[in-house]
């Protein structure tokens, strides 16, 4: 017999997001799982990066990142966060925001390292915490408000811990951690002379609450790693440009890591994602306030049907209670019959705790709004004409 492979990788097992895609297809359904645009990004962005495949400079860009996106990163910091940034020493382009999120886990963590992380959470996480020989700590926000629990959170600190991972705004609750909430998080940091993975990609996707960085906070910025994406910026998921923006002595070290993962991200992408984050501070406002709209049309549709729909002020999507429509049916067992049934597919939130922490909630679904206005009224209108026959 062959020896055996990884049993943390083997043991994993197939994504929530692959098997509801998958259901979706087979029923013909509205996928409102995946997190995705269905439009594209940007036509300008997407013209500079097709005229910069043709003028000649097609191979390996620099390690940390083209020059001119490195700058517009620093820029950005500067105009959205008041931060000053080295583009030369302090800024890491990734192959996507989860390449990023791989690269500064791996700067940071030695086996027997202690994570403290917030449920529910973006599914990549634990996985690379776990593979690094770390050990993560969750702490859970209550419902319905996504309230943050302070005295668990202080207790899930201790002497071991290196670094805590914060999601804000938050997927898949749709929570903007608050200037209060923030400063009891750096108050932990600063105590147990922790880092923070501060995952920030929806950082332009706020509605009606403001997006603080952990790293403007006072004592932050030596302490802070903050991670960006152009696919959620620029609504271009699939080009998996993302960049990082750490203290220098921090991102040298990340930097290694990264040289191990990709090395380089392409560079006509890069390109044009420099110009995209010099676009006027209009564009991103129009951004959010679409995302909003959509927001709305989704939680009201929802809401119609019968569904609870929970505080969302961020992300692409939304949280709903499904109790009053799933006839005692767990998470599971419904998103899998409003599939089957009514034609529109979701992601059960159950899916982003881990059990380690306790039973998971089993009365939610996960909704995405970043799809077109009319593909959101259709969904509605199918789980109510769903709902009618029951």
């Amino acid at each position: 017999m062959t020896k055996p492979l990884n049993p943390l990788l083997e043991a994993q097992p197939t994504t929530i997001f692959t098997v509801m895609s998958a259901l979706a297809r087979q029923h013909e359904a509205i996928n409102l799982g995946q997190g995705f645009p269905d439009t594209e990004g940007p036509h300008d962005m997407v013209q500079k990066a097709a005229d910069a495949l043709l003028d000649g400079q097609n191979q390996y860009a620099p390690l940390t990142g083209l020059p001119e996106l490195r700058q517009a990163v620093a820029e950005s910091n500067a105009r959205f966060q008041g931060l000053n940034i080295n583009p030369d020493s302090e800024v890491i382009v990734t192959s996507g925001a989860t390449e990023a999120l791989a690269a500064s886990l791996m700067a940071l963590l030695e086996p027997g390292d202690e994570v403290v992380l917030i449920e529910p959470l973006y599914d990549t996480y634990l996985p690379i915490i776990r593979q690094l020989g770390a050990e993560p700590r969750l702490v859970r926000l209550q419902q319905p408000d996504w309230t943050l629990p302070q005295d668990a959170l202080a207790k899930a600190f201790s002497a071991r811990t290196k670094a805590m991972v914060l999601n804000s705004p938050m997927n898949p609750t749709g929570k903007v951690f608050t200037r209060d909430e923030l400063t009891f998080i750096a108050s932990l940091l600063r105590h147990y002379n922790a880092y923070a993975v501060c995952d920030e990609v929806y950082e332009h996707l706020t509605f009606g609450a403001p997006h603080i960085s952990l790293m403007t906070l006072p004592d932050m910025r030596e302490r802070c790693i903050r991670i960006g994406s152009a696919g959620k910026s620029f609504s271009l998921t699939g080009w998996k440009v993302g960049y990082i923006t750490a203290p220098a002595p921090l991102a040298g070290v990340i930097a290694k890591a990264h040289q191990n993962l990709v090395f380089a991200t392409a560079p006509n992408l890069q390109r044009a994602v420099a110009f995209g984050l010099r676009k006027d501070t209009t564009y991103f406002a129009t951004l959010a306030a679409d995302m909003a709209h959509k927001r709305d049309i989704l939680s009201e549709g929802l809401r119609s049907v019968g569904l609870e729909v929970l505080p969302c002020h961020g992300s692409y999507f939304v949280m709903a209670d499904i109790a009053p429509l799933a006839a005692g049916k767990d998470d599971v067992a419904f998103a899998h019959q409003l599939t089957i049934e009514a034609g529109v597919a979701t992601i059960p939130a159950s899916a982003f705790y881990d059990s380690s922490n306790g039973t998971p909630p089993r009365h939610l679904l996960r909704f995405a709004f970043c799809k077109q206005e009319h593909i959101l009224r259709e969904a509605i209108a199918r789980i109510a004409a769903w709902a009618s026959k029951r």
